[in-house]
């Protein structure tokens, strides 16, 4: 997919196209779940289906996770399970900040939908994307910013059936996010966390499976040193993600909070210039890092606040 719409309450339409070498690829989440789960069978890991984790218990010199069906036990734990999970408040961790999503999966029977589309304006301090995914599509809709004061699910509705899809067809989803919110202490006796379980969310694209993955990666390198004797491998992780992640973040919520403050004057200054779409891409890609063009773009739309700038 190399198309992408923006559109600002639907209106003033701005069409572009990623120049990356590397354009966005769609897919099912239950495909990708599961090539996710057969590359980790191949090596080694056990699947335990249908196997609800019940509670914990650090037994000497591992951890115990209580299960519908037994005990299973480990030297190390990974706490990967996703903003509603359980695992990160029973190892200790504070409470993170939640924010509400919403998703509709639409099915279009004889349409094919190719294009990303983006609308800004509709929902206050955030926005609603919608991306192809074969003879259907997805919307989703969140906030970034403030308390959350929008109905969510009614203005998901309302942009689905503006865009020509009957509300009636589609399943819908809410769910949390926890967005990143500063650095914070990600490890603790033999256990780590990983992915949304420790907020490794983009606070202004709500992007969660590309860091979900590198903290994944991260992750388990970190446990394989650990298990090869080195003392301070967890605290590393903690160290490396901060560093590497914490900070980007960081730039990311500097440019949200530029954008949102005036959403208006950011989708005229930011968004409608065609150097938006090639830079949006590249972070994806990994080719720009926030902070690389962070300065440009919150002098840019501060810019457009003052007469002459800009």
């Amino acid at each position: 997919m190399e198309n992408i719409r923006y559109t600002w309450k639907l209106e003033d339409p701005v069409d572009a196209r990623l120049a990356t070498l590397e354009p966005m690829w769609m897919v099912q989440r239950d495909v990708f779940d599961h090539f996710l789960v057969q590359q980790a069978q191949k090596q080694g890991a056990e699947l335990r289906d249908n196997t609800a984790a019940t509670g914990i218990e650090f037994k000497g010199d591992r951890w115990q996770v209580n299960t519908s069906n037994g005990p299973v036990e480990g030297r190390y734990l990974i706490a990967a399970d996703g903003a509603e999970g359980p695992m990160s408040q029973w190892l200790g961790f504070k409470e993170p900040k939640r924010r509400k999503g919403v998703v509709l999966e639409a099915v279009t029977p004889g349409e094919e939908h190719t294009d990303a589309k983006f609308e800004f304006g509709m929902v206050k301090n955030g926005y609603i994307s919608s991306f192809p995914k074969g003879n259907g599509c997805s919307f989703a809709i969140a906030t970034f910013r403030g308390n959350d004061p929008n109905d969510l699910e009614k203005l998901v509705a309302e942009y689905a059936e503006k865009s020509g899809i009957p509300i009636g067809t589609c399943k819908q989803f809410v769910h949390s996010l926890c967005l990143w919110d500063g650095n914070q202490k990600l490890h603790t006796q033999n256990a780590i966390l990983a992915g949304e379980a420790a907020s490794i969310v983009d606070p202004l694209l709500a992007e969660g499976i590309r860091p979900a993955i590198a903290t994944g990666v991260k992750a388990a390198d970190a446990i394989d040193l650990a298990l090869a004797g080195s003392v301070d491998a967890l605290e590393t992780y903690s160290k490396t993600i901060n560093d590497e992640w914490g900070t980007e973040m960081a730039w990311a919520q500097r440019i949200a909070g530029a954008f949102y403050r005036f959403p208006g004057i950011g989708y005229k200054q930011g968004i409608k210039r065609p150097a938006a779409t090639t830079r949006f891409g590249q972070i994806l890609c990994g080719q720009l890092r926030y902070s690389d063009i962070a300065n440009t773009i919150i002098k840019r739309l501060s810019g457009g606040l003052i007469p002459g700038m800009g």
